[in-house]
């Protein structure tokens, strides 16, 4: 059964144990740990619009697919596969989640979600942003969570360097864990950038009045 958590929570890729190198000095390493949270604040936010292809993974590997639309500010939709009667969306404001098979519709502020700090990476990344070391200098892992409300969730986001992506930083995937500690994966694949995406796709029809998608 694919459950409520799993539809909304994003877990990421386990990373590679860090390699051994000389350490810097204190200063230095949060020096660069500046620099680097700050790049992914300014490649998140070089986003205009985009387009991935998404698989969910949750802890029992159970697996849905989709394509993920994103626009700035605040929009995001999680356009699931046909076997999969559920919608994601966020209007800028709210995330709302549509259950078409029970006719069911549940909003809440975007802010109590951990996909909060992908649509407002500014106020989440700068703020609450930890660099998590992979060992790999192409490979940049933020975790974001706010110590006093951690009914909130954590996302870590994961990013490969590229130079043909907006700041230079592709989103690959990213890891959400609810208050209960629950996680699930999402991988995005084939991203798109810069694509006119009109504000009604993030609008969704309203099973409680029609039957249709």
């Amino acid at each position: 059964m694919i459950t409520r958590t799993f539809l909304l929570s994003a877990a990421a890729f386990a990373l590679a144990a860090p390699v051994a190198v000389l350490a810097p000095t204190a200063p230095a390493i949060a020096q660069n740990r500046v620099d680097q949270r700050d790049q992914v604040v300014a490649a998140l936010r070089a986003i205009s619009t985009m387009q991935a292809d998404f698989t969910q993974t949750d802890r029992a590997g159970r697996t849905v697919n989709g394509t993920l639309t994103l626009k700035r500010p605040g929009r995001i939709r999680f356009q699931y596969s046909r076997d999969v009667n559920m919608l994601v969306v966020s209007d800028g404001r709210a995330l709302t989640l549509v259950d078409y098979d029970v006719r069911q519709v549940q909003r809440w502020p975007i802010s109590n979600s951990p996909l909060g700090a992908l649509l407002d990476p500014n106020r989440d990344v700068r703020r609450y942003g930890r660099l998590v070391p992979t060992g790999n200098p192409n490979v940049l892992s933020v975790e974001v969570k706010d110590p006093a409300k951690p009914e909130y969730g954590t996302i870590t986001l994961v990013f490969t360097r590229d130079a043909g992506a907006p700041g230079g930083l592709e989103l690959t995937s990213w890891v959400a864990l609810d208050a209960q500690n629950t996680r699930t994966t999402v991988r995005l694949s084939n991203q798109r950038y810069g694509m006119n995406v009109p504000d009604r796709t993030f609008t969704y029809n309203d099973p409680r009045r029609s039957q249709r998608r």
